[in-house]
């Protein structure tokens, strides 16, 4: 065993207004067991916890430890601007003309970090492909989870769109996908020959073959529960699986981003087929269509609307000058940043 790191500690002379600032900056939250005047706060931000500890020491020089971070949802222009609002002073501006480089601010008791470009722009930068993330897969399942959660259907016995599965075995189904992807991400040395040996089934001849279902008498509410559940399984191996490791898919031996991938697809089109029956609307971000797109379909067409492309690409749609697609496949296999495999 190794060890991790629990938290980065930090030396201040207010723990809870500085744990505010950053929790406002990482978009973060305090402990609840802190409160003001505490001589220590805690921000609980994804990876390592932000440690405050009031000290009587002011601080007297650079930091020879110092925070680098990336905005998610903004570009890095964006984020500094919004982090001067929270407090920030800028202390050395680094950004180039050419949209490279870094800004140096302090947090509101001097201690300095730096805010770099985000994936996206990273991205397009250096001409790379931009990965499918653990948080991807979260943002996907969550979107299809509130937006069925708006269905006035009750009946989810119905066929969906144009699949020969109820909507409940449909949603079952994809529920069923992504606790696989996840369970094939388990083992400390996946096989790459086959899936792992679970009681694969159909509850009823031409349905899907599972090896986990839902409660019916659970109801919609419950089988949405499962599917938010397995969404989260997923997340949670890709975001900890070694990138080096692979293991069998039986569209290609695949990398913990193409298991991301593969859920992320399974979501979007599953969602598609429901909402057809299920009257609600779905159109899902382009950005996380245009990342799995580029991830697991390479060769799919760039100049048009990325769910319509995807949708097209998945026999679920029609694309203008194109044929339609009767018959396909993912490409499983890892790619290199560039899109190559």
């Amino acid at each position: 065993m190794t060890s991790l790191v629990r938290h980065i500690t930090i030396d201040c002379a207010d723990a809870y207004k500085l744990a505010g600032f950053w929790a406002g900056a990482l978009g973060a939250r305090l402990s609840d067991d802190d409160a003001p005047g505490d001589p220590e706060a805690l921000v609980e931000s994804p990876g390592a916890a932000l440690l405050f500890i009031q000290v009587p020491e002011p601080k007297s020089a650079k930091n020879r430890v110092h925070l680098d971070i990336q905005p998610q949802d903004r570009t890095r222009d964006e984020e500094v601007e919004r982090l001067l609002g929270l407090g920030a002073a800028l202390v050395a501006d680094h950004r180039k003309p050419d949209g490279r480089g870094w800004a140096t601010l302090a947090d509101p008791e001097g201690n300095e970090f730096c805010v770099e470009c985000g994936a996206a722009e990273r991205a397009a930068l250096t001409g790379t492909r931009l990965p499918v993330t653990a948080d991807d897969v979260t943002t996907a399942v969550r979107l299809a989870v509130a937006a069925l959660q708006k269905s006035p259907v009750d009946d989810w016995h119905v066929p969906a769109g144009s699949l020969e599965w109820s909507c409940w075995e449909t949603a079952e189904h994809l529920s069923d996908d992504l606790f696989s992807y996840a369970a094939q991400l388990g083992p400390q040395r996946p096989a790459l020959d086959t899936y792992l040996p679970y009681r694969w089934s159909p509850e009823r001849e031409g349905g899907p073959w599972n090896a986990v279902f839902a409660d019916r008498s659970a109801g919609p509410d419950g089988l949405l529960q499962t599917l938010e559940a397995s969404g989260a399984l997923l997340a949670a191996m890709v975001r900890t699986a070694s990138p080096e490791l692979r293991s069998y898919h039986s569209y290609g031996v695949s990398d913990p981003e193409g298991f991301a991938a593969m859920g992320v697809v399974e979501t979007l089109v599953h969602t598609h087929d429901l909402a057809v029956s299920l009257d609600v609307d779905w159109t899902p971000p382009a950005g996380l269509c245009d990342r799995v797109l580029a991830r697991l379909f390479p060769d799919a067409p760039r100049d048009a609307d990325r769910w319509a492309v995807l949708c097209w690409a998945t026999g679920r749609g029609e694309l203008p000058g194109r044929p339609r697609v009767t018959s396909w496949k993912w490409h499983g296999a890892p790619l290199d940043g560039a899109g190559q495999e």
